[in-house]
């Protein structure tokens, strides 16, 4: 029987924090891994548009010491990432500087076929992966769903706190997904979502944290702040759980 206190995430620090991984070339990205090299299950995080960032990071440390799981997190846009600056995107200028980036370095389509290289050399360079999962938070949600319909190489998937929802995406799924969405996802995207996963007989979870803004477990996360840590550790606990459940049921292990 594994003890409650081994089924929660480590202490999260929140200020100073020193990443526990290391980063190698996988597929021509570099990326960021964390946990064992010859760990039964394996997770890809997909960081937000902000791309690389600290908190982002012990997330991934986080999951990779709760599951004793292999954690992949690939820098797709090589070590840049959307601008702070850019946010809200309330002037032609910010606007036209945010679109640009999602149209060009974060264009979905382009970042979906690097992250197929990815897994497919992940899968064989860490032959001992049983089982893989994949989330994204924001802009890296619109990424993993793309690859969690009809022959996905997940067993399981989610989104936190997604961007650029799309219920025709949540139709096509074909793997449990998990959905954490912030107070400030569209209510009816989040909804249209719940009601497909819960009806689509292959199982998964929509939840939405009501005081927790968009991008509470990524770049823009607070861990200063006592609701906000605390709703931060709750959601890599609850992630940890749902992949734990989905890919230690799915791949036997």
């Amino acid at each position: 029987m594994t003890c409650e206190a081994c089924r929660t995430i480590p202490p999260v620090i929140p200020e100073g924090y020193t990443p526990k991984g290391t980063y190698s070339d996988i597929a021509g990205v570099k990326t960021y891994i964390t946990g064992p090299t010859d760990a039964s299950i394996g997770i890809i995080d997909i960081y937000d548009i902000f791309g690389i960032s600290s908190q982002t990071l012990q997330g991934a440390d986080l999951l990779a010491a709760r599951l004793n799981a292999l954690v992949l997190v690939p820098d797709f846009f090589n070590g840049g990432g959307a601008a702070p600056e850019w946010f809200p995107p309330d002037t032609e200028e910010k606007n036209k500087a945010l679109w640009g980036f999602i149209n060009t370095h974060a264009a979905i389509p382009e970042n979906v076929a690097v992250l197929n290289k990815v897994i497919a050399e992940a899968k064989a360079r860490f032959s001992s992966v049983k089982g893989w999962a994949g989330f994204g938070l924001c802009w890296g949600g619109k990424v993993t769903v793309q690859i969690s319909g009809p022959n996905s190489p997940f067993l399981a998937s989610g989104q936190v706190h997604p961007g650029l929802m799309d219920v025709e995406e949540a139709r096509k799924l074909a793997i449990p997904h998990i959905v954490l969405a912030s107070k400030d996802e569209p209510v009816d995207a989040v909804k249209a979502y719940s009601e497909v996963i819960a009806s689509n007989g292959i199982g998964g979870h929509v939840e939405t944290y009501p005081t927790m803004w968009h991008g509470w477990m990524g770049a823009r996360a607070n861990l200063t702040g006592e609701e906000s840590l605390a709703e931060y550790k709750r959601g890599y606990n609850q992630l940890a759980d749902f992949f734990e459940k989905h890919l230690k049921t799915e791949a036997k292990i």
